[in-house]
């Protein structure tokens, strides 16, 4: 039986408090009062596993099979802890992405596209790659701002520590929650194309490396102006969850993951 493709998925499902198992070889979830939900994992791109869950060895097998990665992060899906794979970097596209990084010329042409993208117009002539993250800085700065005017949401800039989570404006917050979503969602792209996480090019050195750079090509256009608007709405008492629940539907509607892939393929293509 073909597996669904992922761009046909949904592109995550965050689950917390509860025991991930199988049961007659279905994904179910079982929380505390016994209560059974069964999950399709065939149809789910990533599983955000959150505080609280308990994740059999039959669970970990079943979504390897099924090709629906597997994400521990914290709670609201801000930290992330470990990632389950299912599967590997293909050798000929890690291979490929990995000559693209260490060659100095080809890596500037990624990250130039990459910048053109984000911003609709090209990076100025005979800049390095750590002047055009300078640039990027600068014009994610005003963004940030233009947002906050346009929704009347006072912004102090970003700012916030995930040791002292509650400590941080409702804003900040929202966006780390908004933004994590972006990350998994683009780290189970970057998975299913073959690629690995770690070989970034404006962002180097991490283990998601080229998960920030993907990330960073939707934060503007989904999940930073959806932290905003709710933030606005001014009427949830949890922020956080209401980021994830609007990005979950704006996912859906715009068919994310059938939207990523390609975008990867075209970059990287670029200095092909």
């Amino acid at each position: 039986m073909e597996r669904l493709p992922y761009k046909e998925r949904e592109p995550f499902l965050h689950l917390r408090y509860g025991r991930l198992d199988v049961k007659d070889n279905a994904l179910v979830l079982e929380d505390k009062k016994g209560t059974r939900m069964q999950i399709p994992a065939g149809a789910i791109a990533s599983l955000m596993l959150e505080p609280g869950m308990v994740v059999t060895h039959a669970a970990v097998k079943l979504c390897a099979e099924e090709d629906c990665l597997m994400i521990w992060c914290g709670e609201g899906g801000v930290r992330f802890y470990a990632t389950g794979a299912p599967g590997g970097a293909r050798s000929d596209k890690l291979l490929f992405q990995l000559g693209l990084s260490q060659d100095p010329k080809k890596r500037l042409m990624v990250v130039r596209e990459m910048f053109r993208r984000r911003f609709g117009e090209d990076g100025p002539d005979r800049r390095s790659v750590e002047q055009l993250r300078g640039l990027e800085g600068a014009r994610v700065r005003e963004q940030y701002q233009k947002l906050a005017d346009a929704h009347g949401v006072v912004w102090r800039g970003r700012n916030y520590d995930t040791s002292k989570w509650l400590a941080g404006d409702e804003i900040n917050r929202a966006i780390s929650a908004a933004n994590a979503c972006v990350y998994g969602v683009s780290e189970a792209a970057i998975l299913v194309a073959g690629y690995s996480p770690a070989i970034g090019f404006l962002h180097s050195g991490r283990p998601l490396s080229f998960v920030y750079d993907v990330a960073d090509l939707y934060k503007f256009e989904l999940s930073v102006p959806v932290a905003f608007a709710v933030v606005a709405e001014r009427k949830h008492k949890d922020i956080e969850g209401a980021v994830r629940r609007r990005l979950r539907d704006v996912f859906k509607a715009q068919r994310i993951m059938a939207k990523i892939i390609p975008d990867i393929e075209n970059i990287l293509g670029v200095a092909e």
